[in-house]
């Protein structure tokens, strides 16, 4: 069973639920480092044995996929791009929208593309990634472009290879 805790306070607090036949315990622990929105405690039931546990929050959402994927070519080239940065870049995405999303990783607007790739002394064969989503809501981009689900971060980022280059 997982709980988020959407506040927390400045003392441990606890309730006791009677759920079937099992008391479950629930306590929230205030830590000064951990924010609201990172906590998680995972209340394990072994009959009448109760144990917890304080975690950082992952993202369990799912990575969406590129409704235009099939429709434009530029989603099928074969090589990546340079790698701007490490680390993802969280975007506001309106629903039916259509995006370009950089490729070429040499665009002054990241993650998204301003025609860099255009000029022809930079000899660049990358072309812009078209998206749009079909929901509005917060899309992490990926800026390490390396992602095997364009335009959309995998966490391909955290690779040892990419955490090392110098953006």
């Amino acid at each position: 069973m997982y709980l988020s805790i959407k506040k927390v306070p400045r003392f441990i607090h606890s309730d006791i639920l009677k759920y079937r036949n099992f008391l479950i315990l629930l306590l929230w622990l205030s830590y000064s480092w951990l924010t609201y929105s990172h906590i998680r405690i995972n209340v394990c039931i072994y009959h009448s044995k109760i144990r917890y546990y304080c975690k950082k929050v992952e993202d369990d959402t799912e990575i969406p996929t590129n409704p235009l994927k099939k429709f434009y070519s530029a989603n099928d080239q074969s090589t990546n791009g340079a790698i701007y940065d490490n680390k993802p870049f969280k975007f506001t995405c309106i629903a039916g929208k259509i995006y370009q999303w950089c490729l070429c990783g040499r665009s002054h607007r990241q993650p998204f593309c301003d025609g860099t790739h255009r000029n022809q002394h930079l000899k660049i064969k990358h072309r812009p990634i078209r998206f749009t989503v079909e929901e509005t809501k917060d899309y992490w981009l990926c800026n390490c472009k390396q992602t095997s689900n364009r335009p959309f971060c995998d966490g391909t980022h955290l690779r040892e290879d990419i955490q090392e280059k110098k953006v």
